[in-house]
């Protein structure tokens, strides 16, 4: 599967694959991630699934070590995508108001205006999210899923696109306020990148010294053509076939024996959003199993919670989750 994706890009790239309309917004998408790819050195397929993410109107968790490339991915698809971008770094003392934003008094006019916070903006970068404090989490929690703020009973919508790229690092949790499994719930995929093999290392460490990588990228979209290939990607054909594989993967989850929370609807319907985003950017108008299987590890890993007993024998989500996928078969979409 991964070397027909890199064979497609390629080709996509050299515009030896002829374009329809969805297919040159597809081909875009492409051109976004190639542009990323100048900054975040290797980890093509971590940053296709963001794109997918972005794609699918979702939000991404990168939970990972510090120091592995998480802000630098962020701040590489803002540019690519010419997307207005704010940046906060967590900690204990950031206020929910830091995020929504407050009204204030104006004396020369006597009347109250309201000052916005850091995520009226189209891609809001949230740093270390873990060491805020839980109030703060959850009023941006509730800004992802709501797609708006409220101060002091007034409503502010927000810009659209809307996306949340937040960090997490799970080594030096002391202190932490780690997210419950019902925010985890709100983020379409928990991605990691994991270290770079010994080539990928010395590309960075050469690309580093030379000059500052984000530099490099230009954009290759903005958010009028982001919106339309958001509406484009819903419109990626799901077979009834492929709704059912999706629920009967979900019972799995909520029947398994080592699981004490399985996969909520709203799992599942990201589920088949990120699908719909895979087959777009293979250049697919219909969804198959093989887009459901490729993510799902990255839409449920981090929504399912393992029992005692799972943990006693030191399994792990995806295995679990491995084992389910082996378990419930893939349907055949072809004509019987």
């Amino acid at each position: 599967m991964e070397l027909e994706y890199k064979t497609l890009f390629r080709s996509i790239v050299k515009g030896e694959i002829s374009m329809n309309s969805q297919e040159t917004h597809s081909r875009q998408a492409y051109q976004v991630i190639r542009q990323v790819q100048k900054a975040v050195i290797g980890k093509e397929t971590c940053i296709r699934k963001v794109m997918m993410a972005i794609l699918s109107s979702g939000h991404i968790l990168l939970e990972d070590i510090p120091g592995v490339g998480k802000t630098t991915m962020a701040l590489a698809f803002s540019k690519a995508l010419d997307l207005k971008e704010n940046r906060l770094t967590f900690t204990p003392d950031v206020l929910p108001a830091d995020l929504t934003g407050f009204t204030m008094y104006r004396k020369e006019t006597g009347q109250f205006y309201y000052q916005p916070g850091a995520v009226m903006c189209n891609l809001f970068l949230g740093d270390e999210i873990n060491r805020t404090s839980p109030r703060t989490q959850s009023a941006l929690l509730e800004v992802m899923e709501e797609g708006q703020v409220s101060v002091d009973g007034v409503t502010h919508p927000l810009p659209r696109p809307f996306i949340v790229i937040a960090t997490q690092n799970p080594a030096g949790s002391a202190g932490t306020q780690l997210l419950p499994q019902s925010q985890l719930d709100r983020f379409t995929v928990c991605l990691t990148m994991g270290y770079p093999d010994m080539q990928e290392e010395i590309s960075i460490l050469k690309g580093r010294i030379a000059r500052n990588t984000i530099e490099q990228v230009q954009p290759a979209a903005d958010a009028k053509r982001l919106l339309l290939m958001q509406e484009e990607v819903r419109e990626v054909f799901i077979h009834d076939r492929i709704y059912h594989y999706i629920g009967r993967l979900a019972q799995a989850t909520r029947n398994n024996p080592m699981i004490e929370l399985g996969i909520s609807p709203r799992g599942s319907l990201a589920l088949a959003r990120m699908a719909q985003a895979s087959a777009y950017l293979r250049d697919k108008t219909y969804v198959t199993p093989d887009d459901v299987q490729e993510i799902l590890m990255d839409v449920w890993g981090h929504r399912i919670l393992l029992n005692a007993k799972a943990r006693i024998s030191h399994l792990t989500s995806a295995g679990v989750l491995e084992e389910i996928l082996k378990s419930v078969p893939a349907p055949s979409l072809r004509k019987s």
